[in-house]
């Protein structure tokens, strides 16, 4: 039994993890995929190509300070001189059509969001050690010494914050990270909370 709405996943982890390769294999694009990417807001300028409701809804920083006045961001940050949130309005969408919605946001963000809806189920991603982790980093070209430090020493930051999650799920292989997520999502969906379990019809089965 299932209510046939569907349920937020969100998923954080430090830089080096593979977020975002994992996030695409779980999500692959079609009408027919049971996952879906959460679209985020922004205030920065779209890039080539992107796409307004597609890449991110794109807004003024006066349209997006309303939306946060309005509580309609399930959480919101700042990156380099950008805000970024979540959009309450188009996850429950999304979740009202039966779709899984992945979020891959940082710690704070994740917090933020299991404060205003804690049936979210927080799934943090880590390479299987420390020194995997540093080759990774160490193997993209756009990765300088410095900024390889930064992001180890913000890894070791976040780490702390993973007791305040609800799985941890090791990605030393990609197709491995995945089921494991699905293994996830589909435990969730056992809980009654999520079933549609009605106490009252059980014990009166002509309710």
């Amino acid at each position: 039994m299932n209510n046939g709405r569907g349920m937020l996943i969100i998923i954080s982890g430090p830089s080096g993890s593979g977020k975002g390769t994992v996030v695409n294999r779980l999500c692959p694009k079609g009408a027919d995929s049971e996952f879906a990417v959460s679209i985020s807001v922004t205030t920065r300028a779209p890039r080539e190509g992107e796409i307004d409701g597609a890449n991110y809804f794109f807004r003024s920083k006066r349209e997006f300070h309303e939306l946060l006045s309005n509580g309609e961001l399930l959480e919101s940050a700042m990156f380099c001189g950008h805000y970024y949130g979540t959009p309450s309005g188009y996850v429950g969408q999304m979740l009202d059509a039966g779709k899984n919605v992945v979020l891959e946001i940082e710690v704070n963000g994740a917090l933020q969001v299991k404060k205003k809806l804690p049936e979210c189920a927080l799934i943090f991603l880590l390479p299987p050690t420390i020194a995997e982790l540093k080759r990774r980093l160490a193997g993209r070209a756009s990765e300088t010494a410095e900024s390889q430090t930064d992001r180890l020493r913000r890894a070791r930051e976040e780490i702390k914050l993973i007791d305040q999650y609800d799985y941890l799920v090791i990605n030393d292989d990609v197709d491995e990270a995945v089921a494991n997520i699905r293994t996830i999502v589909r435990a969730e969906k056992l809980k009654p909370l999520r079933s549609g379990f009605s106490i009252s019809k059980w014990r009166n089965p002509d309710a």
